[in-house]
């Protein structure tokens, strides 16, 4: 059925306006990327226990399309939940390296960020994005669950705006 678009009514084109969805690739992709993240868990002290808070029935993850997984090959997400030593950072790396791109971090807790109560300690990383890039940190010590619901809902909004401008954004 072809259509002559100029001699359509008012109304006709208001509802073409109402069915018609335009978009590109990048934002199909990105909307499908945020709304479908598993994350890698890696869990190191007692944010660890706040992750698998969220992750449980009372805050449910997976409403959100969030997917926990235990292999850095089907992840795309990691949430560095705790502190970080020195001898655990070549790990951490490691893993990071094994997830396919895209991928994305998310920083949790004071350990994670900033070393936390144990920052001059000689075996502690000082943040650990002196191992690996991070995309949303989550202060607190510990942050509640309703806290990492809302640093993965900054990750997404991320996605979605890198896909939607073309700009990578730095660190929030």
């Amino acid at each position: 059925m072809e259509m002559n678009l100029e001699n359509i009514t008012p109304f006709e084109e208001e509802e073409i306006k109402r069915n018609v969805l335009t978009t590109n690739l990048e934002r199909i992709k990105a909307w499908a990327r945020s709304n479908s993240i598993w994350p890698l868990t890696f869990g190191l002290a007692c944010c660890a226990i706040e992750m698998m808070g969220t992750g449980a029935s009372h805050y449910d993850l997976d409403r959100f399309g969030v997917m926990f997984r235990a292999s850095p090959r089907q992840s795309d997400l990691m949430i560095v939940a705790g502190t970080v030593t020195k001898k655990m950072a070549p790990l951490l790396r490691r893993l990071y390296d094994q997830m396919p791109e895209p991928k994305w971090v998310i920083a949790m807790g004071s350990c994670a960020t900033a070393g936390g109560p144990y920052v001059k300690s000689y075996a502690v990383v000082k943040g650990v994005d002196q191992v690996v890039p991070v995309d949303v940190y989550i202060p607190g010590c510990p942050p509640n669950p309703a806290a990492l619901i809302y640093g993965i809902h900054k990750l997404q909004e991320k996605i979605r705006y890198e896909a939607r401008t073309g700009k990578k954004v730095t660190s929030e």
